[in-house]
Order: C-alpha cells, then sequence, then structure tokens
C-alpha cells in the first residue's frame, strides 16, 4: 500500500506548475499579512504566565504603587560635590519638563527635603560636627556669602590674612584654603582638567556628617519613561531624551561629570541591542555554512535552489501561522526562525539525498522521487510528529516564552513536513537537476559498520558508562539563572548596575513586601530587622528623622550666628573687572607678605604659589578671569545654598512627609511598602537566596526584584522538566502505536536521553552554566534526537543493514551539519545568554551525531532482513 505521502509526493511531481502557483499563492498571502501584522514585544515580564503566586504578589505591589515599575535610572558622578549636585538638580528638572518622554523624575538620594532635612537623619554627634565647622568657617563665609565673586574670594582671603598680620590666627590656619586655591588655578594655567570644591574645603573633618557637610560626588535622577512596546527598544526614545538634555547642560567629562544610565528600561534595550550587535555576521555565517553543507549532501546546486526555496516559503507560512497563534512575537519566540530552519531543512535533505539515490536505479525524476517519497514517507511522518509533540509540550507550562515558541515551532514542523512533500518536489520537477555521477552513500565505512556488530557487546558497554557519566555529572551541572548573567557585561546599563551593586544603599536586589498599613509596616520591619540576612529594613518611617529635638535644638543655634553671615541684608554690588584686578592684585601682595613672615615650610610655600596665581590673573585677559570665575564661583554658591537648606531644617512627620516621598511608600489606599536590602557585602546567588528564604518564612507574599529572580529561576526549571516529561510520555505513546514495540521505542529515545547526559557532562567539564538562554537547546535537542533515531529505527525494522553505508547514514549526517550552521553561529552573538545556547546547540548536536552514528547501530544490532535504506 503507497504512504499517503508518496501519493501527495507523486501528485506534486505530475503537477509542478499548479503546485508551483498553490505554493507561490500561499506565500505571498503569508508574506502579506505578516508584514501587515508583525509584532514582536519587549517587554520581559510578558514571558512568564502573570497567574503564578509570585507574578501575583507582583501585580499586587504593581497596583499600590504603579510608578515604580519601568525606570531610567540616571547616574552622575561629578569631579566635585558641587558638581555632582548641580548637574543632577539641573538635569531633574529638564527631564521634568519634558512629560513626552518622562512621566515622574524623582531624585532618590536628594532634592529640597534631603537638602533642607538631611541633617536630621545623622546621630546628635554628626549634628554637632557639622554646625561646629560651619560656624568655625564663618570668618570666611561671611565675605564669600557677601560677594560671591573673583573679587569676593579675594577679599575673603584678604580678611583672614589681615587676622594672620593681628596675630588672631596664623597661616597654617589658612593653609588649606591656600593650597586648595593655588592647585585648582595652577591646573587650569596649564591647560589640565581643573574642578574646586568649597565643599570639601570646608567639609574635610566631617567624613561621619550625613548632612550638609557630607561629600557625595555621585548623584542620581530616577525617572518613569513613556514606553512604546511596540518599538523594538521601547525605551530608546526616553534615553536620547536623557543624552539630549545633559548634552543642552554641559554635563561631559570636560564639565567635570561622568553620565550612565541604567534602570531596567535600559538594561532591557541594550539587550536588544546586544543580540542585534554583529546580527549581519551570525546571518552570513549562518547562510554560508548553510549552503556549503547542502551542497556537499546533494552535490547539485539545483537542488540546494529546491530546497532553500521550500525553506524559506515555510518560514513565511510559518510566521504568519505563529501570528495567527500568538498574536505577536516575544523575546523568546522569535527564536522559532533558527528553529525553523535547523529543523526545517532535515526534510529537505533527507528527500534530496534520497532522490539522489534513487535516480540511479530509475528510468525518470518522477519515478525517483516517488520512490525517496514511499520509503522515507512513514519515518518523514513520524519524525515530524514526534518533533511537534516535543514543542507543544511546553504549552501547558507557566513559561509563556517558551510555551509560544513551542507552539509556533510545532507548526512549523507540519508546514515543512507538507512543503516538503508539495513545493519541494515540483521544484526538483521543474528545475531538473543533473544526473548524479556516483552512489551517495559511503562505501568506505563498510569496516565501520562491519566493527560496530561484531564489537557490539563492548560498543553497548561504552554505551552503559557513558550513561552513566552523564547521569553521576547531574550532580554537578551548575544552574545559573540569574537574568542578569546574560547580558553583556561590558554595556553601559550593566557596567553601571554592576558598579552600583557594590554600593549596599543603593543594592537592586532588594525585596518589597505590602503591609495593610504604616503601623503594621512599621511592626514588620522590626521583625525583619532581627533576621542576620537582612541588612536594612526601609519603610515610610523611616523618612522621618529620629530624636528631632535636640537635632533641631542645635541646627536653630547654628542658624543664629549664621543668618546675617549666610544671608547679608546687603550683598556687594559688583564692582567690575579693574575692581577684581585691584583685588586679586591687594591680595597677592599681603600672601607674599604673610609668606615673608612665616619664612620656609608649607603654607609659606602655598602662599607664595597662590599670590604667584593671583598676580597671573591680574596681569591676564578678562576671558582668563571670566574662565577662574567659572571654575570657583559656581561651586561656592552650591555649597552655600546647601548650607542655608541645612540650617532650615524644621520638625518633620508622616503627615509633612512630600507628596513625591511618601506615594512611593504609602499606597493611596493605606497600604504601605517594607524595603529590604541584605546584610553584608556578598551577592552571590546563594547568598541571595538565603536572604530570600529567610525572608519568606516570615513574609511569604515577599516580592522584589530578589525575590523575583529566584522564583523566576524555579518556574523556568519547573516548566522544563514538566515540558520534558510531557513530551516523553506524548512521545513515547506516539512511537509505540506507530512501531508497536517497546524495544524499537526504547532504541529511539535511549540514545536521545544518553546525547542529554553527555551534553550536561560536557557542560560540567568546560564550565558552562546552564541558564535561561541555553536551556532551550535542551527541546531542541530532544527533537533532533528523535527525528535522527526514528530514520535509522525505521530503516532497521524494515530489513535494512549496513546503515553507515547509506544514503540516510549521509542526509542525518549533513542535517544535523546544517541544523548546527543554523544553531552553531549564534556562538559569535555579542549577546553572552545567545552564544551559550550556540555553544550548547553546537555541543548537543555532535553528541545526537554520535549517539546517531555509533550507539544507534550498536543498539539496533545485526538484521536478517536485507534491503537498500
Amino acid at each position: 500500500m503507497t504512504h499517503p505521502l508518496a501519493r501527495l509526493v507523486a501528485l506534486a511531481c505530475r503537477r509542478p506548475w499548479a503546485t508551483l502557483a498553490l505554493g507561490l499563492l500561499l506565500t505571498v498571502a503569508a508574506l502579506l499579512f505578516t508584514a501587515d501584522r508583525i509584532a514582536i514585544t519587549t517587554d520581559a515580564t510578558a514571558l512568564i504566565s502573570p497567574d503564578v503566586p509570585w507574578r501575583l504578589n507582583e501585580r499586587k505591589m504593581d497596583a499600590a504603587f504603579p510608578q515604580n515599575g519601568d525606570s531610567v535610572l540616571v547616574v552622575i558622578d561629578g569631579a566635585t560635590p558641587e558638581i555632582a549636585e548641580r548637574s543632577a538638580a539641573d538635569l531633574a528638572a529638564k527631564m521634568a519638563a519634558d512629560p513626552r518622554h518622562f512621566r515622574r523624575v524623582t531624585r532618590p538620594d536628594g532634592g529640597e527635603y534631603f537638602a533642607r532635612e538631611g541633617l536630621l537623619f545623622g546621630s546628635q554627634a554628626d549634628v554637632d560636627a557639622a554646625t561646629k565647622q560651619m560656624i568655625g568657617a564663618q570668618p570666611f563665609l561671611g565675605p564669600l556669602a557677601g560677594d560671591p565673586s573673583l573679587h569676593g574670594i579675594a577679599g575673603a582671603l584678604d580678611t583672614m590674612l589681615q587676622g594672620v598680620q593681628r596675630g588672631d590666627a596664623t597661616l597654617a590656619q589658612i593653609d588649606r584654603p591656600m593650597a586648595a586655591l593655588a592647585d585648582a588655578l595652577d591646573a587650569e594655567a596649564a591647560g589640565k582638567p581643573a574642578f574646586f570644591s568649597w565643599q570639601a574645603l570646608f567639609g574635610s573633618d566631617a567624613g561621619s556628617a550625613k548632612g550638609a557637610l557630607a561629600a557625595p560626588k555621585r548623584r542620581l535622577v530616577l525617572a518613569t519613561p513613556v514606553l512604546d512596546f511596540g518599538n523594538l527598544m521601547p525605551g530608546e526614545p526616553a534615553t536620547d531624551a536623557v543624552r539630549a538634555a545633559a548634552r543642552a547642560l554641559n554635563l561631559d567629562a570636560a564639565h567635570g561629570v561622568t553620565l550612565r544610565i541604567t534602570g531596567s528600561v535600559p538594561l532591557s534595550d541594550e539587550e536588544f541591542a546586544s543580540l542585534a550587535d554583529h546580527a549581519w555576521l551570525v546571518g552570513a555565517v549562518m547562510v554560508l555554512a548553510m549552503l556549503a553543507t547542502l551542497w556537499l549532501a546533494v552535490r547539485s546546486w539545483r537542488i540546494v535552489g529546491a530546497i532553500l526555496g521550500t525553506t524559506i516559503a515555510g518560514l513565511i507560512v510559518t510566521s504568519a501561522i505563529g501570528l495567527l497563534a500568538v498574536g505577536e512575537f516575544n523575546l523568546i519566540s522569535v527564536a522559532f526562525i533558527p528553529l525553523f530552519v535547523g529543523l526545517g531543512v532535515d526534510f529537505g535533505i533527507q528527500l534530496g539525498v534520497r532522490f539522489q539515490a534513487e535516480r540511479l536505479t530509475h528510468d525518470t525524476p518522477i519515478a525517483a522521487m516517488t520512490a525517496a517519497a514511499t520509503a522515507l514517507g512513514a519515518p518523514l511522518l513520524l519524525a515530524a510528529g514526534a518533533v511537534c509533540l516535543g514543542f507543544l509540550a511546553f504549552l501547558p507550562t507557566a513559561y509563556v516564552g517558551i510555551a509560544e515558541l513551542g507552539v509556533i515551532a510545532g507548526l512549523g514542523m507540519i508546514v515543512a513536513l507538507v512543503l516538503s512533500v508539495t513545493l519541494l518536489p515540483a521544484l526538483l520537477m521543474l528545475l531538473k537537476p543533473g544526473q548524479p555521477r556516483a552512489e551517495l552513500g559511503h562505501p568506505a565505512l563498510a569496516p565501520v559498520d562491519g566493527f560496530l556488530i561484531r564489537r557490539r557487546r563492548p560498543v553497548l558497554i561504552l554505551f552503559g558508562l557513558a550513561m552513566a557519566f552523564g547521569i553521576a555529572s547531574l550532580w554537578f551541572v551548575r544552574f545559573d539563572f540569574n537574568p542578569l548573567h546574560l547580558r553583556n557585561p561590558h554595556g553601559e546599563a550593566m557596567a553601571t548596575l554592576a558598579d552600583l551593586m557594590t554600593d549596599p544603599d543603593r543594592d537592586p536586589n532588594t525585596i518589597d513586601i505590602l503591609a495593610p498599613n504604616l503601623p503594621a509596616a512599621q511592626a514588620l520591619a522590626v521583625k525583619l530587622s532581627a533576621l542576620p540576612e537582612v541588612g536594612q529594613a526601609i519603610t515610610a518611617a523611616s523618612f522621618v528623622p529620629a530624636d528631632q529635638a535636640p537635632k533641631l535644638a542645635t541646627i536653630a543655634n547654628a542658624q543664629a550666628l549664621l543668618d546675617f553671615t549666610l544671608n547679608p541684608f546687603a550683598p556687594a554690588p559688583p564692582t567690575g573687572d579693574a575692581g577684581t584686578i585691584a583685588a586679586l592684585g591687594h591680595t597677592a601682595a599681603g600672601l607674599r607678605g604673610a609668606a615673608t613672615a612665616a619664612g620656609q615650610g608649607g603654607p609659606a610655600a602655598d602662599a607664595r604659589r597662590l599670590a604667584a596665581a593671583f598676580d597671573r590673573l591680574a596681569g591676564a585677559s578678562p576671558a582668563i578671569r571670566a574662565q577662574a570665575t567659572a571654575l570657583l564661583v559656581p561651586p561656592l554658591g552650591t555649597m552655600l545654598d546647601q548650607m542655608r537648606s541645612a540650617l532650615a531644617a524644621e520638625p518633620v512627620t508622616i503627615d509633612t512627609l512630600p507628596a513625591a516621598v511618601k506615594q512611593d511608600w504609602i499606597a493611596r489606599d493605606g497600604q504601605a511598602r517594607v524595603q529590604l536590602t541584605a546584610a553584608g557585602t556578598d551577592r552571590s546567588d546563594a547568598a541571595l537566596a538565603r536572604f530570600v528564604a529567610a525572608v519568606q518564612t516570615i513574609a511569604p507574599g515577599a516580592t522584589g526584584t530578589a525575590v523575583s529572580t529566584q522564583a523566576a529561576a524555579h518556574t523556568v526549571a519547573m516548566a522544563f522538566v514538566e515540558a520534558g516529561v510531557l513530551a516523553l510520555i506524548a512521545v513515547s505513546l506516539l512511537l509505540f502505536a506507530v512501531l508497536r514495540s517497546a524495544r524499537e521505542v526504547a532504541f529511539t529515545l535511549a540514545p536521545v536521553v544518553l546525547s542529554g547526559f553527555l551534553t550536561l557532562g560536557t557542560c560540567v567539564l568546560i564550565g558552562q552554566p546552564i541558564n535561561f538562554a541555553n536551556i532551550i537547546a535542551f527541546p531542541l535537542l530532544f527533537g533532533v534526537g528523535v527525528a535522527f533515531h526514528i530514520y535509522f529505527v525505521m530503516a532497521w525494522r524494515a530489513g535494512a543493514t549496513d546503515l553507515l553505508q547509506s544514503p540516510l547514514a549521509r542526509a542525518i549526517f549533513f542535517s544535523a551539519l546544517a541544523t548546527g550552521s543554523a544553531f552553531g553561529s549564534l556562538w559569535l552573538s555579542r549577546h553572552p545568554g545567545t552564544a551559550s545556547m550556540g555553544k550548547i546547540l553546537m555541543i548537543s548536536l555532535a553528541w545526537t551525531l554520535v549517539c546517531a552514528l555509533i550507539f544507534e547501530p550498536a543498539l539496533l544490532g545485526p538484521q536478517h532482513k536485507k534491503t537498500t535504506p
């Protein structure tokens, strides 16, 4: 009885033009549909089902605090604290004025509230030290506040020199400002980058102060961007807007600013960019390797063209069917393209190689093609069914990304098979490839065939030992499901995040817990803080300073002493350039006189250096003095403003917290957020797991980045376990239904299982962990392995012998090479996850080929019935 696929092939061969017309019509219709409906979402949160428990907790937190989702974090490092503060303030203001790109802009470590109340968050000792330093600087601050200009700076120094002359102070007591000013002016005169910090000058002894005189050189700006998920990089317009604003504000290295961008949105965009980086190279290598492999397999460019044409048509049709099935592609399901090419081309190679072999014994191409389809119909149909079931096994899992990939790839196998037995034969009839010159088998492998049968027992023992090694290696397989490890560590967003992770106060691996109200949140924070794994627990109450009364009293006393100093009634009028020149010259003379009186030593040397710098400025052009003004005066204004704000501290309660602060911690319905950071400096995956496990013993509904990372790993791992078991059962039932022999089912599946174990064992030996990306290699390994072994088992049960010498073995070998070409090229990707996927795919295909060509013939053993496979 003729196989149905053989009858379909015969029909296509007899009506090639009609078949081609139908194929083209279907392909064009699919192409038009795909072009109109194609959509790719880069929303990584859509890759896992929203109904798993940990995603439900995420949704509750997102509903309570919707502003805490997608983010762009701008990290500003300034050459001085003043530059960092001024840059962050200016950039935040400019971004807030751009609603087209940003919905919300905040300063998590700065802004008006922290500038005014920041001193209260320190201890009483910190407040005492900070106010003492401000009061001690009063003689210098008065003239500077009254005349914040180059003229005023020279005048303030001259006032201090008069105190030295009267004996009220020594030159050593003003050595620090003299040395700092001389260093900055000398560097600028030499054409070197020069930046000056008044805050560092007055606050150098305030290392523990948390308020006005602390000198952080890093500031943050946090924004919620406007996104377009129809764009391949939805956050790119927002990040471009940040950079445009920075350029407009001259926030660059020349002005003492290093600006970097990170956050969930830039990280996602950067990942897609790294996927696309050098994609042309990956694609070119894939195409060239595929062409070379196909030609070596069939030795006819016309057959190669027919196979490629059929594959391209199938890819277009599969794209349309995939869009109909899932609506839009995601970051994982788009991988159906190399999957289809790698697996779908197998059918074309099998038919193409067998067609060439049959032409040696048949008079016409139609007869040869029909004979090839008759011989391969059953194994092709069974292989396609098994691969399809293997992919569809992911459908019931919670890993939506791979489930949708499974649907598209599974349906794609049906498309590939249908076109391989219709469009491919029609193209072969129309292209009329030349007659093959020789047998396409490998007679030279006859000794290997004989060896595998004669030495079957040692080969099977080796099979068993390899299986034992693979099983033993499972204990040492390293699973790394931290998504950050899949990103390019050299990308700006990832490198910036890694830098931030070294600071416990800015570690993004936090845990968030939703409490019914603020008192409940505070009680939970106290309970969780007692855990050794928890470093800090923050609630809205954390933004209300403790022990305010004595601190406010100390600040009020300082404010009373410094009010007229920092806020003079009558600021000095502008003196003009002539007045500045006179002041510089007069102070330079005073510096030289003080140096002469002091003799030798550091303070005298610094006084002489500063006198020379002032003389140089006095004799220079107005443009040079303007440069000195730009160097010294803007940071002076920033420091004075910060001192004024710090001395204006007021009592703080929950009710008086700024809305921008309160809305991040207390929801509109009264629910309150608790945020936890891990203790210590260990940020390894194991430490993160311990942190999450400890917290969940008290708060099982916890969420946040740390929880999501761990939970996503478990969800993905379980999805592959569930799909693996389901695929094994479904494929086993299919094979048994067709083969009717448990022994032959075992012959088909045992080498597949072995190749999987050997792949994992190789990963252990080379130190390659299994991650979110490369784990996709295992369903492919299952599909390819089942298909290859089905071909051999079906040929063997039909009575074939000398399998390695046959055209079937040739087809399997080159099919593996073609699949390797499609996937191995991914190893060249700049994206670490994709590159690791290409690596494991190559390893798995190599072991699949070894198991198919070595272990499978030995497993099958001798055959009494002999036919040509």
